[in-house]
């Protein structure tokens, strides 16, 4: 699914051509090559990555295969000194996660995350403003999903926490990354409360029943006194919003919401509500399901590739979203709060 994602939004951006594909599964390689037809790519498919990387030697190389494969892509692809984009979550592990980190800070080209809810316009435009400070130093930060259950993935691989880090890994880090990126601040503390309460109870598969967690409170304490807190809930398609983000300060609060693209602030002087409405081109929502967000990562990426510049989502996100969903597990686990000491070295 993302895979076509990528595709569609590479197909969007001047000067960037998809050249290959690889994918073990035979019914994507199919699928996949449909796609291209449709977008006009000439692409040549592989069942093996190694086998794309030598014969085409491509510039960079997005990565958006299972959680839980990763890892060994992301070493594979790195022995070719290639530009990568890979997927969120970095790993499934923390301990994958902070080896691959360590793999890229001796890495030269360019590595990238797929955090992507930053790139969403309205969000993108939400954060620039508390970035200039409109409601003061944000006291308290909210993030609310109340979304659909996990879609159906090949395999199903989707429906199992050894596969994909468990709910607050694969689908939250991107919400831990941006609680981050808001604050531009360091978490210190996390208590969580979650279950399986709805979706996936009567799945079985080769025996095994799905261990996915659909719900839960997650409260983050920030170096800086800040507290944030997420609100997912996976059983609640009939929303009207599906993402909602607060951020409150001495000032007053601002907030947007998802797909509505629209920011309110109100001051506390009750000088007025005042709202905004931040537009996505057509073209970029048709492409993804993520609100636009992958073309303007993918464009992001295509110029740091071309100009040399950094990335904007380093290993260090990564890694840090990854610690932040396995300690908010580990807190449901136990029933208690769990301290964090990430370090800095990005």
């Amino acid at each position: 699914m993302m895979g076509r994602e990528h595709m569609r939004n590479i197909a969007l951006v001047d000067g960037a051509e998809l050249v290959a594909i690889a994918d073990p599964h035979e019914a994507s390689r199919k699928s996949a090559l449909e796609l291209a037809g449709a977008l006009n790519q000439s692409v040549t498919c592989y069942s093996e990555a190694e086998e794309m990387m030598t014969v085409h030697k491509p510039d960079a190389v997005i990565i958006s295969a299972p959680n839980h494969t990763h890892y060994e892509i992301s070493q594979q692809v790195m022995a070719h000194d290639v530009a990568i984009l890979l997927e969120k979550p970095m790993c499934t592990t923390v301990s994958d996660a902070q080896k691959l980190h360590a793999l890229q800070m001796d890495y030269e080209p360019l590595f990238w995350v797929g955090l992507e809810y930053r790139y969403m316009p309205p969000v993108t435009r939400f954060v620039e403003r508390v970035h200039n400070g409109e409601t003061g130093p944000v006291k308290m930060l909210s993030i609310r999903e109340h979304r659909f259950p996990f879609l159906t993935k090949v395999g199903d691989w989707n429906r199992f926490s050894q596969n994909t880090g468990g709910t607050l890994v694969e689908k939250c880090c991107h919400f831990f990354d941006l609680m981050c990126h808001i604050l531009q601040d360091e978490p210190v503390q996390i208590f969580a409360s979650g279950g399986q309460d709805v979706n996936h109870l009567d799945e079985t598969y080769n025996g095994k029943n799905s261990d996915i967690l659909d719900n839960a409170f997650v409260i983050v304490d920030f170096l800086s006194g800040t507290r944030a807190i997420l609100d997912l809930c996976m059983f609640a398609e009939g929303s009207e919003q599906q993402e909602e983000i607060y951020a409150l300060g001495g000032t007053g609060k601002l907030e947007v919401k998802i797909p509505a693209a629209e920011i309110t602030w109100s001051p506390r002087d009750k000088s007025g509500v005042l709202m905004e409405y931040v537009d996505t081109p057509e073209a970029a929502m048709e492409a993804g399901d993520h609100h636009g967000a992958s073309y303007y990562q993918i464009s992001h990426f295509h110029r740091a590739l071309l100009d040399g510049s950094g990335p904007k989502v380093t290993s260090f996100d990564g890694l840090r979203s990854v610690q932040m969903g396995a300690a908010a597990h580990q807190s449901i686990e136990t029933g208690q709060p769990v301290r964090l000491n990430i370090k800095i070295n990005s």
